[in-house]
């Protein structure tokens, strides 16, 4: 089984010093960053694009950077954000028209692909995509805003997931986002110690509690 990791979303942080905040959190552990792309047609938000992923790498980010693109249409977007550093790049298959190609697209330009699934979506993409893909991500809200609750439901999907990489017998992370406690680490006043809180919840060395 692959290590767990721990990806901060930074649309969380306080973008008024975006950069210092990215380093603080991977200084107290963080393993990569979590960078949301929406563009108020997809989904009802407006957040950032790949020159501030580009601005995180100038500053000397050197974590890997996953981009989760909540945009619609995806592929002329892929080029310029691979170009701006990304290391994994994340799409929702209802916002391609040809899900194989973007997945290709992605490869073909040095990033690590993966397939995003709302709290609806099936996961029968998985089915003929799966083989090609190096993350799945499982949204435990509706795209669009932070702050959201977190879906109960999503827990059996994420099972679902986890049996299908399972089966499949290749390494795909399995990501989730949306809602997940300690209690937010930008949130929090001592990210070390959140993420400490985290990891511990992971490995079974804490109460795990319930998503609020």
């Amino acid at each position: 089984m692959v290590e767990p990791w721990i990806a901060p979303s930074i649309l969380s942080a306080d973008f008024a010093r975006l950069g210092d905040e990215v380093h603080a959190v991977l200084e107290a552990g963080a393993d990569l960053i979590h960078f949301d792309v929406m563009d108020n047609h997809y989904v009802p938000n407006l957040t950032i694009g790949p020159l501030v992923c580009e601005a995180l790498r100038r500053h000397g980010v050197k974590a890997p950077i996953d981009v989760h693109l909540m945009v619609r249409p995806v592929d002329r977007i892929v080029p310029d954000f691979a170009a701006a550093g990304a290391t994994y790049i994340t799409f929702h298959p209802e916002a391609s028209e040809h899900i194989d190609r973007t997945i290709a697209l992605i490869r073909e330009h040095g990033c690590y692909p993966g397939l995003v699934f709302n709290p609806a979506t099936p996961l029968d993409y998985l089915d003929y995509t799966l083989e090609l893909i190096d993350m799945v991500l499982i949204m435990s809200v509706n795209p669009g805003f932070a702050g959201q609750q977190f879906i109960p439901t999503s827990l059996r999907k994420l099972a679902d997931a986890r049996a299908r990489i399972a089966a499949g017998g290749r390494e795909v992370r399995l990501e989730v986002d949306g809602g997940i406690k300690v209690s937010n680490i930008f949130g929090s006043p001592d990210y070390g110690q959140t993420i400490r809180e985290m990891r511990a919840q992971i490995d079974g060395d804490a109460p795990v509690k319930a998503p609020r």
